[in-house]
């Protein structure tokens, strides 16, 4: 297969010149692509990591919540449960903040404004100690969620960010890059070429000159 060379480029030492340039540019830009896209993913891999440990410990806690909210349920009744339920506060705000990690930028929530009460509104002595322990454990749930949001978040911009980063490194390795090398080959071909057709025109030209230059000395 024919390779492709750059459009509108002539084969002069000036254009080879820059055609060698930019073929450098474009080898220093694949490397250091290619080492974003490895920390980009060294990166995406530790929060992946991070991510996993956190569900679990999710998946747990709301395991122990639910049944301690179940133990209370059997002991008080769901309606006397549901009554103490709607004196819990607010849980807050969260703020989205701007982060940068290697230009990708990164959603952070800032956990600041949640509220997280130690001590329930209602009254102890209406309730029982499982109801007490749903609380808690749902408030450190809270907390956990945004972190796991924050995490989620985070994976999905970095996955985005690397899929970028490995398509240009693709063009660079497999379309620009090859595309410089075969203008430069193509560009000093001619050049060559030039060469030797100078070199035998002006042989030509020396070889008539020392003819007519004998043929007047005779």
């Amino acid at each position: 297969m024919t390779e492709q060379i750059l459009e509108d480029v002539n084969p002069t030492r000036m254009d080879l010149l820059e055609t060698r340039k930019k073929l450098a540019l474009a080898r220093k830009g694949y490397t250091l692509l290619e080492e974003k896209r490895d920390t980009l993913v060294e990166k995406l891999f530790g929060v992946i990591t991070k991510r996993s440990t956190l569900k679990q410990t999710i998946d747990t806690g709301f395991h122990d919540a639910f049944f301690s909210l179940l133990q209370a349920q059997m002991l008080l009744g769901e309606q006397q449960v549901n009554d103490a339920s709607q004196l819990t506060p607010p849980a807050g705000e969260i703020d989205l903040e701007p982060h940068n990690i290697m230009g990708v930028k990164i959603p952070k929530l800032n956990k600041q404004h949640l509220q997280h009460p130690t001590k329930p509104r209602y009254s102890f002595l209406e309730t029982c100690a499982s109801l007490d322990d749903a609380y808690k454990r749902f408030n450190d749930l809270l907390i956990q969620m945004v972190e796991l949001a924050e995490l989620e978040g985070i994976i999905k911009s970095l996955s985005v960010e690397i899929e970028k980063t490995k398509r240009r490194v693709n063009v660079l390795e497999h379309t620009l890059i090859p595309r410089l090398l075969a203008t430069i080959k193509y560009i000093e071909m001619q050049l060559e070429e030039r060469e030797r057709e100078d070199f035998f025109r002006r042989k030509r030209i020396k070889a008539l000159l020392e003819a007519k230059k004998s043929k007047y000395v005779h």
